[in-house]
């Protein structure tokens, strides 16, 4: 067995042997799949120490970054399970089977970021966190994950026109390749270490990332065409194992959410420096950006893909509940 699949075993292990004992009695655990100096990490070690400030130590929260307890899939697993207490996952595995989680990544559906945290900070994430709670989720709240955007190696993007005979890459997500082929493109899904040599060898023309992903990937060095048109605003989503939460009394439960809360304040401005800096640097590093996106058109060509996901009455509500949030400006 190697290094993770061992301290998989310890965590479920530990998790079983401390399913009857008080929580305050060991220190609980955090996954996440990023590595330490991503945002998300660095709000969970906030959240972690906000935790044991403001209940005097009584709720010690360990962070295992970098995928220690494996990929998201298996870490939320284990949460569901109880072996892992608290996790940052993105929303495809919760698609999976809550299908409210489905809503925030629908093209287009968030007018802006302010939009999205309004709207997710509002009834509308409140319904989604709630919703998690039948598969043994406690939701927390909704931290960044970023405007995601076409970035290829030959041309801007202005229309869906432009994407005509492009092969870009996609994430194995049905409503990714629906997106991506409803706008005239050809969806290519694929591993995200195989995009920067994809694109170097032509296997694919481009693909679409947000800012400091971009540049963390390097992907610019061979995909130097960024098109801003943010598509997609999908958050991700801070959760407790259902198991853990009940084990907390009122008052701690309560600490936790305001912990939570102050977490994704924290993530958000972690984010958004992020996000400035990447520009700056992929500025400098002579990528060409463009803002003159013909969003209506864009947007057109949701319209039967939104009409499938739609068909749901929870779902058909909950797009409309977002769409009626305003932007909250900063």
């Amino acid at each position: 067995m190697n290094r993770r699949g061992v301290l998989q075993s310890a965590v479920i292990g530990a998790g079983m042997a401390l399913t009857g004992c008080d929580i305050g009695a060991r220190p609980l655990i955090a996954a996440d799949t990023q590595p330490n100096d991503h945002p998300a990490v660095k709000a969970l070690r906030f959240f972690a120490d906000q935790l044991a400030q403001h209940t005097g130590g009584e709720l010690n929260l360990t962070v295992y970054p970098s995928g220690q307890l494996g990929g998201q899939a298996e870490a939320l697993e284990l949460t569901q399970f109880g072996g892992v207490d608290v996790i940052r996952v993105n929303l495809a595995p919760l698609n999976v089977f809550a299908p409210l989680t489905i809503v925030p990544v629908l093209p287009f559906v968030f007018r802006s970021t302010a939009h999205m945290r309004a709207a997710m900070d509002a009834a509308p994430g409140r319904q989604i966190l709630a919703s998690l709670g039948e598969h043994d989720l406690i939701g927390l709240g909704f931290y960044e994950s970023g405007a995601r955007s076409f970035y290829t190696t030959s041309r801007l993007i202005h229309s869906p026109a432009d994407l005509n005979g492009l092969k870009i890459r996609v994430q194995t997500s049905d409503i990714f390749v629906e997106m991506v082929e409803a706008l005239g493109g050809d969806a290519t899904p694929m591993s995200y270490g195989e995009v920067y040599q994809g694109m170097m060898q032509g296997v694919i023309d481009g693909a679409e990332n947000n800012w400091p992903s971009y540049l963390s990937s390097r992907h610019f060095e061979v995909a130097p065409y960024y098109s801003v048109t943010a598509h997609v605003m999908a958050p991700e989503v801070l959760a407790v194992s259902a198991s853990r939460w009940r084990k907390l009394s009122t008052a701690q439960q309560q600490v936790m959410q305001s912990a939570a809360d102050a977490s994704v304040r924290y993530m958000r401005q972690l984010w958004d420096e992020a996000v400035v800096d990447a520009q700056r640097r992929l500025q400098a590093a002579g990528v060409a950006v463009t803002h003159d996106i013909d969003h209506q058109a864009f947007v057109n060509r949701m319209r039967d893909l939104w009409a499938r996901y739609r068909q749901q009455p929870a779902m058909d509500r909950l797009v409309d509940d977002i769409q009626s949030v305003r932007e909250v400006l900063a």
